[in-house]
C-alpha cells in the first residue's frame, strides 16, 4: 500500500496529503463509495453539509472497522448557516450525521461577500466551534486574498486550510503563495478541472513518457507542488488509480511545463461574486 505523505497544519494537526472527495456522490451511494476508498487505503475523506452525504460517510467509517483516529474527516458549513447561532446548530447537525464527537477539519464553504451576513461573524463562530473541541482544526474554502487578510487582521486565528479551485488551467498561484506565507495549507478542489485537462497534449506527452495516465500525472503535479488533493470517483479501478501516486516522480521541467498551462480558467463559480444560499 502506498504511503501517503502527511502535512502538518498551523495548529500541529496532521492531514494526509491525498484524500477521497465526495462532491456529487449521491447520499444513496456514498457509503459504498467511501468504504471502497477506505479499503483501497485512503485515510482522509472530504465531505460537506451542502453535499447531503455526511451520513453516508459516517456509515462507511463505522462499517470499515477502522478506529476513528485513523481517518481524517473534513466537512464544510453550508451557505445558509453563516450567522453565529445557525453555524453552531449546523455543526451539531454535521457531528450527528457523521456520528463523530469531533471533525478533524471544518471549513466555511464560501465567503459569500455580497450577502448581508458578514463572513467575519461566521469565522468567529468557527473559532467557538474549534475552542469547544468540535473540530480539531478550522479553515475556509474559496476565500480570496482580501477575505483571508481580513480574517487574519481582525481575529487571532489564522485558518489552517484554504480549499480552492486549483488545476493546470487555474494554478491560482497568488492565493496559494499568500496562504503559504501566512501558514495556510492549500487544498485543491477540481484538481483535474472536472476532466477538462486530461487530453491536453503536454499532459499526454508526459504521461506517455512516465507510463502513467494523465490523471495520475496531474494529481502528482499537485502533490509535488504541496497541494492537498482529494479526487473523486465511484469506480474502484479509478479510486485505486488515483491512489497510486507515490511510486513515481515528475521532473522539475515537467512540473514547470504543467504549471505553464495556466489560463486562469475556472470550472466553478468566482468566489468574489458567488452568493448562492440554499433555501
Amino acid at each position: 500500500m502506498s504511503t501517503v505523505p502527511q502535512i502538518t497544519l498551523n495548529n500541529g494537526v496532521t492531514i494526509p496529503q491525498l484524500g477521497y472527495g465526495t462532491f456529487q456522490i449521491t447520499p444513496e451511494t456514498t457509503k459504498d463509495a467511501v468504504l471502497t476508498a477506505l479499503e483501497v487505503g485512503y485515510r482522509h475523506i472530504d465531505t460537506a453539509e451542502m453535499y447531503g452525504n455526511e451520513a453516508g460517510v459516517g456509515e462507511a467509517l463505522r462499517a470499515s472497522g477502522l478506529a476513528r483516529e485513523e481517518v481524517f474527516i473534513t466537512s464544510k458549513l453550508n451557505n445558509s448557516f453563516h450567522r453565529r447561532d445557525d453555524a453552531l446548530r449546523a455543526t451539531q447537525d454535521s457531528l450527528s450525521a457523521l456520528g463523530v464527537e469531533a471533525m478533524d477539519l471544518f471549513l466555511i464553504h464560501w465567503p459569500l461577500p455580497t450577502i448581508d451576513v458578514d463572513y467575519l461573524e461566521t469565522w468567529k463562530a468557527m473559532i467557538e466551534i474549534y475552542e469547544a473541541g468540535q473540530s480539531r482544526s478550522i479553515g475556509v474554502s474559496n476565500f480570496q486574498i482580501p477575505h483571508l487578510q481580513r480574517l487574519i487582521d481582525e481575529t487571532s486565528v489564522v485558518p489552517a486550510v484554504n480549499q480552492i479551485e486549483v488545476h493546470p488551467y487555474l494554478t491560482n498561484d497568488a492565493v496559494r503563495t499568500f496562504g503559504s506565507e501566512q501558514g495556510i495549507a492549500t487544498e485543491a478542489w477540481s484538481p483535474i478541472a472536472q476532466g477538462g485537462v486530461l487530453e491536453d497534449p503536454v499532459l499526454v506527452d508526459i504521461a506517455e513518457r512516465v507510463g502513467r495516465t494523465t490523471a495520475q500525472v496531474t494529481l502528482r503535479w499537485h502533490i509535488q507542488r504541496g497541494d492537498i488533493v482529494f479526487p473523486k470517483s465511484v469506480t474502484r479501478s479509478r479510486i485505486e488509480e488515483n491512489f497510486s501516486l507515490f511510486d513515481f516522480e515528475l521532473s522539475d521541467q515537467d512540473v514547470a511545463a504543467i504549471s505553464g498551462l495556466n489560463k486562469d480558467e475556472r470550472t466553478g463559480p468566482n468566489p468574489d461574486t458567488f452568493d448562492y444560499v440554499p433555501e
